[in-house]
C-alpha cells in the first residue's frame, strides 16, 4: 500500500492552532517525506476562515496557502514524490486557468502532478467569495461542467465551450500534461463521486468512512468501472484518513479526541456516534494496532492511504509523527 501526507497548507484553526506552519516548512516537510520513502505529499484548499474557526480563535484569522503555488516549490526542491491536491475547489477555481496550472505544474515536476478535485466542504467559503453566484449555483453542476471542459483542454487542439457556467472560444492551451492518461481524480465519498470516479478519474479520493460503508462504495465503484468499459484496476483508491500513533491504543485514543481535528469533524456535520467510530476507522493506535488496521485496508481493497492528516500542537510533533509512521508503515 501507498502512503502519503498532507501538508498544512490550509488547516490553521481548522485541526492545528493559529499560528502554526512557517513558509519555509512546506519545502522541507515535502523532502522529509521523499526521504523517508512516503509515495506523496498533497495539500487542501482553503479561500478564507470558516465561522467555527472564527468562534474558536477570535481575532485570529488563520494562514491559508495556496496550494497549487505551494505544491510548485515543493516539485521544484524533490524528484521523486508525487505531488497532489487533497483536494482542489474546482467551483471557486476557474477551469481554464487551473487546467493550465495544472498542465504548467505536471510539466515542470515530470509527471509527479495529481489533480483532486472536489466541490468543497464548506459552502459559506463559497458564498464569501461569490455570493452573487452562491445565490443560484449548483457547485455539484459546477463541478462536472468544469471537469468536463478541462478534460477538453488537456486533449484537444482547439476548444469552443458555451455552457451553463463557464464559455470559451477556439482556446488552444498547451503544453498539455506530461502524464498520459493525466492523473485527474475525484474526491468526496457520496454516490456522485464514486460514479464520477468510475466514468473518468484515474484515482478516488474519498474522506474517511466507516470500513463496511468503504469496503461496499469500493466495490460499487469498481462494478461500474467495468460496466462502462474501463479497467477497474486504473482507478486508484486512496481514501484520506486521519492518523495518530503512540506506545498505546488508548495513548494514541486520548490524543486523537484531545485534539482540534475533532473540532473540524464536527463542522462537517458528523454526528457525536461518528466521532466515536473515527478512531476504530483511522490510522490511529499503536504501532501493532496501525499496522493490523493497514492490512484490513488493504484487503478491502484500498490502494492507497491518501494525504494523512496528523492532528498535532506543533510543527515539531507533526514532523515526529510523520517519522514515526514511515518507522511503523514504510520500514
Amino acid at each position: 500500500m501507498k502512503f502519503s501526507i498532507s501538508l498544512p497548507t490550509g488547516f490553521e484553526g481548522v485541526m492545528y492552532p493559529i499560528p502554526f506552519v512557517q513558509r519555509e516548512d512546506f519545502v522541507r516537510l515535502a523532502r522529509l517525506c521523499e526521504a523517508l520513502g512516503y509515495d506523496s505529499v498533497w495539500g487542501n484548499d482553503h479561500i478564507t476562515t470558516q465561522g467555527y474557526v472564527r468562534e474558536l480563535f477570535p481575532g485570529r484569522p488563520p494562514n491559508f496557502y495556496d496550494v497549487m503555488t505551494v505544491l510548485s516549490f515543493c516539485a521544484a526542491a524533490t524528484t521523486r514524490v508525487r505531488l497532489g491536491t487533497a483536494l482542489a475547489v474546482l467551483p471557486m477555481r476557474d477551469p481554464v486557468w487551473l487546467a493550465k496550472q495544472s498542465a504548467t505544474l505536471d510539466q515542470m515536476s515530470g509527471g509527479r502532478f495529481v489533480l483532486g478535485l472536489g466541490i468543497g466542504a464548506y459552502r459559506e467559503e463559497f458564498a464569501a467569495w461569490a455570493p452573487r453566484l452562491a445565490r443560484r449555483a449548483q457547485r455539484g453542476a459546477m463541478f462536472d461542467e468544469g471537469v468536463a471542459l478541462m478534460q477538453r483542454l488537456f486533449s484537444e487542439t482547439r476548444v469552443t465551450h458555451e455552457g451553463t457556467y463557464y464559455a470559451c472560444r477556439d482556446l488552444e492551451m498547451f503544453p498539455k500534461p506530461a502524464r498520459d492518461p493525466f492523473a485527474l481524480w475525484v474526491g468526496g465519498h457520496n454516490l456522485a463521486a464514486v460514479e464520477r470516479a468510475a466514468r473518468y478519474a484515474t484515482g478516488w479520493l474519498p474522506g474517511w468512512r466507516p470500513w463496511p460503508e468503504l469496503d461496499e462504495r469500493i466495490r460499487l465503484l469498481k462494478t461500474r468501472a467495468a460496466a462502462l468499459g474501463r479497467d477497474p484496476a486504473a482507478i486508484e483508491i486512496a481514501p484520506q484518513f486521519s492518523m495518530t500513533i503512540a506506545k498505546t491504543a488508548e495513548a494514541a485514543e486520548r490524543r486523537y479526541m484531545a485534539s482540534g481535528l475533532v473540532a473540524h469533524r464536527k463542522s462537517l456535520a458528523y454526528t457525536g456516534r461518528d466521532l466515536s467510530k473515527q478512531v476504530v476507522a483511522n490510522l490511529v493506535g499503536s504501532p501493532d494496532l496501525i499496522r493490523e488496521k493497514i492490512a484490513g485496508l488493504a484487503a478491502i481493497g484500498v490502494d492507497h492511504a491518501c494525504a494523512l492528516m496528523i492532528p498535532a500542537d506543533s510543527i515539531a510533533e507533526f514532523e515526529d509523527q510523520v517519522r514515526w509512521f514511515a518507522e511503523v508503515a514504510l520500514g
